[in-house]
């Protein structure tokens, strides 16, 4: 089966920028896709310098819901919004007053990928950060979701003024285009070992990421703080010692999983989309029973089915269930700036505005409309731009 590979560069232009991230997409990118994706053909995706979040995530959605192993090999630098605490990828015109609204939030990343059958999608990453946000790493580690497989490093800031160029993505893709592709734990250990040549403290100042959720035992490794000072803050102590994660070899490939997420992924990749959707309902209405309306399971498998309809071209479904959504979060008492509540107004938002019988629409309409009153999401316009269509629907009557 055709693998698919995304490439993606990102960091601000101008003073904010921490890092040369685009340097790395012409090596990357003279590489075979079939050794980027290490199957037998792969279809590549490359995003540059990227200005919108909305772009990239148009992308990375295509990309997850694609059939196939997924790579992503993404290189940028991470800042916090100030206002929610959360990590972003920088994007072009992101500034530390505007990464809310301009940056693209790293947790959208596992929320595109949560489908994706366990093993077949690895995120290798080369990221640097500013000295608020290396802080706030120290005690809340990057992941990519339970099922992915995560290599590569995070750096602290450079030297003031200076921009930092990404050894490891540099050392990954030089590694590559030899035309052999070894396991990722392998190549992560290579790029490793390369880029310290060009870097010798990049070994005891990094925080280095190696999470492969296939090997017994596995457990994400804890973040590590910088050894030496970085200017503007001071790490909570006692601070642990960095710790080089090293990964066994890949064993063969484990038998038939009975994850409920891998059967239903299976189905939607046969194109079995009712059995996909039959299979999340049951699981919807075993969690109901067992934790009531609002647990975490339930939203959980609404969310699942909500995905699975648009999978199925099926918007209105798929409208209908992220506004359930939204309306379960917010009784819960989750505030409107939640992630959860902010990503299922901005996906019921998104399938309105797919759904092709106008009726269906502006029934949906004014409900989707109450909803970004209490919930405006960091897109500038969302209730305008509701209330425009919705008007337009209203014409056509």
């Amino acid at each position: 089966m055709p693998g698919t590979v995304l490439l993606l560069a990102a960091s601000p232009t101008g003073k904010s920028c921490l890092v040369d991230a685009a340097s790395v997409l012409p090596i990357l990118a003279a590489v075979a896709p079939d050794v980027l994706s290490g199957t037998d053909t792969a279809n590549v995706v490359e995003l540059a310098d990227p200005l919108e979040p909305q772009a990239v995530l148009t992308r990375l959605r295509a990309a997850a819901t694609a059939p196939g192993p997924l790579t992503v090999f993404l290189t940028g630098q991470l800042q916090l919004d100030r206002r929610q605490r959360l990590p972003h990828l920088a994007l072009a015109r992101t500034t530390a007053a505007t990464v809310r609204y301009t940056g693209f939030p790293w947790h959208w990343i596992r929320e595109e990928l949560r489908l994706r059958t366990p093993g077949s999608t690895a995120v290798v990453v080369d990221l640097h950060t500013d000295a608020e946000t290396w802080q706030h790493l120290a005690t809340q580690p990057l992941t990519v979701g339970p099922g992915t497989l995560l290599y590569g490093r995070v750096a602290p800031p450079p030297p003031r003024r200076a921009v930092a160029s990404p050894t490891y993505m540099k050392s990954v893709a030089t590694i590559l285009r030899s035309g052999h592709r070894p396991p990722l734990a392998h190549l992560h250990q290579q790029a490793l070992t390369r880029s310290s040549g060009e870097d010798p403290e990049a070994a005891r100042r990094d925080i280095v990421l190696a999470v492969d959720p296939t090997q017994p035992g596995h457990s994400t490794p804890p973040a590590q703080p910088p050894m030496r000072p970085v200017p503007g803050f001071q790490p909570a102590p006692p601070p642990p010692v960095p710790v080089q994660v090293s990964v066994a070899p890949l064993p063969p490939p484990p038998p038939p999983s009975t994850d409920p997420h891998a059967e239903i992924t299976a189905a939607v990749e046969r194109g079995r989309h009712v059995e996909a959707a039959e299979l999340a309902g049951r699981r919807e209405q075993e969690a109901l029973r067992a934790h009531g309306p609002g647990g975490d399971e339930v939203v959980h498998w609404m969310e699942v089915r909500a995905d699975l309809a648009m999978f199925a071209g099926d918007a209105e479904l798929s409208c209908r269930i992220w506004l359930a959504v939204a309306d379960v979060r917010l009784a819960a008492g989750q505030p409107p700036g939640a992630p959860g509540v902010e990503a299922a107004v901005d996906r019921a938002h998104h399938q309105w505005g797919r759904i092709g019988d106008s009726a269906r629409a502006r029934e949906l309409g004014p409900a989707l409309a109450d909803l970004r009153l209490r919930v405006p999401g960091r897109r500038q316009g969302a209730l305008d731009d509701v209330q425009r269509h919705l008007n337009r629907l209203q014409a056509q009557v």
